[in-house]
């Protein structure tokens, strides 16, 4: 038999699969009625993402698209899952926040339709802080509440690689879990995506455009992925408490399958790195070909 794969389970280019599939863990705990909130915020994103949300253009940024939001929502109600099945169930309001901040946490790269020039890759450098005023003006025409609202914004500020944890003012150790999960969510699902390695080109556009120093070119921060892998390995484990563990949980209730899929998958893709893509630098793009929706 073979091993499951990650990029089996679900149909990542489909939102609404990824959608249906949320809904699914989430009423394996709680109220379906309760899952409205979340499908509301839902098709928002969906609009913002593509343009017909009021005051907003079209995302413009490649890396950083709509699949990477859903990448991470799933990944982040699958922690949820495991924590669960691991711990005392999540409060639901929790719960809720931590799905629709994993939706919102990267609403920094969106223009509005006042701003034309280049894309939303210019705001790398300052993504999450825009994107924590999206969510407080968002939670505010919800009504969602300033709590909520802050709950929602200390976790997307758990996705900065420059914020130190220890300085967000988390106020329990539930919204710290629930950070610690939306950091994780965020590398888990853009790192374990199939198509990882192709996107990289993308990214690099990105951090260009943003001047993120360090990559002089895209065959130099292809390289340096490895390292970054390495480094995340420790942000995960450590910095983020390694709430990552949880997802092993989820495979094993959901899948019967006693093992971590995501990471099985990032290995998968820092192998291919290493063997395929690295031995050969000068034609490395050939590499970046994969078929969509083939194997890792």
């Amino acid at each position: 038999m073979k091993p499951v794969q990650l990029s089996q389970l679900v149909d990542m280019y489909s939102p609404e699969a990824v959608l249906e599939e949320v809904k699914n863990i989430f009423i394996g705990w709680y109220p379906v009625g309760e899952f409205g909130d979340v499908r509301e915020v839902f098709g928002d994103f969906r609009r913002l993402y593509s343009g017909a949300y009021p005051g907003y253009c079209a995302c413009s940024t490649r890396y950083h698209d709509e699949m990477h939001i859903t990448d991470s929502f799933l990944a982040m109600a699958r922690l949820l899952d495991g924590y669960n099945a691991v711990h005392a169930k999540m409060p639901l309001r929790p719960a809720k926040l931590g799905l629709i901040s994993a939706l919102l946490h990267d609403t920094g790269f969106i223009q509005s339709v006042r701003d034309r020039k280049g894309t939303g890759a210019k705001y790398t450098l300052t993504h999450v802080e825009r994107s924590v005023s999206f969510i407080r003006a968002y939670f505010q025409g919800k009504h969602f509440g300033k709590d909520a609202s802050r709950i929602a914004a200390n976790a997307l500020l758990a996705t900065d690689l420059c914020v130190p944890v220890e300085k967000i003012r988390f106020r329990t150790r539930l919204e710290k879990i629930i950070g610690m999960m939306l950091g994780s969510a965020d590398l888990l699902g853009q790192m374990a995506s199939r198509c990882y390695l192709e996107r990289l080109p993308f990214l690099y556009g990105e951090f260009r455009e943003g001047r993120v120093p360090g990559y002089s070119s895209e065959l130099e921060l292809i390289v340096k992925t490895l390292r970054f892998s390495e480094l995340m390995d420790r942000r995960l484990a450590v910095t983020l408490e390694n709430v990552a563990r949880y997802a092993r949980f989820h495979f094993k209730r959901k899948y019967r399958v006693d093992r971590d899929l995501y990471r099985d998958s990032i290995r998968g893709q820092i192998n291919y790195l290493k063997v395929k893509v690295l031995r050969s630098p000068r034609g490395y793009q050939k590499f970046l070909r994969r078929a969509r929706k083939g194997k890792v």
